[in-house]
């Protein structure tokens, strides 16, 4: 699994005194920028090849300022043109959220989806996870 960490910024906090739902998905985008570079190792936004179809947050205990964050990132499912991302974010050794993003290889000239070339199938593969 891949693993990077975030500080928590008090403007990311809500009225509740805790971190807005809202930034979840930002962190989440922001630790699938590796996945991303398997794609475009460049991040050339001209030649991008990835949409995203739909994503899932399930929010299990509140995140709060003053404690980094962990993000960790794996591959649930690989299919022929898409695949799922299962995240998870931990704070003071407690899981407290867990997301899930479908992402599909698309062709923008088409503007349809096109299979994963075997390299980045393979690459996907080393980070499966069992979520």
């Amino acid at each position: 699994m891949l693993s990077q960490n975030f500080t928590v910024r008090f403007y990311e906090t809500d009225a509740l005194r805790h971190v807005s739902n809202t930034v979840l998905a930002g962190w989440f985008e922001a630790a699938r920028e590796p996945v991303f570079r398997l794609f475009t190792p460049d991040m050339d936004l001209n030649n991008w090849p990835l949409i995203l179809a739909s994503y899932k947050i399930d929010f299990l205990k509140q995140i709060y300022f003053g404690h980094e964050v962990q993000v960790r990132t794996g591959i649930a499912r690989i299919g022929k043109s898409s695949f799922d991302v299962h995240q998870e974010v931990w704070q003071q050794g407690q899981h407290c959220a867990t997301g899930l993003t479908t992402l599909v290889h698309f062709d923008y000239n088409t503007q349809g989806s096109r299979p994963i070339e075997p390299e980045i199938r393979e690459a996907l593969e080393r980070l499966m996870v069992t979520a």
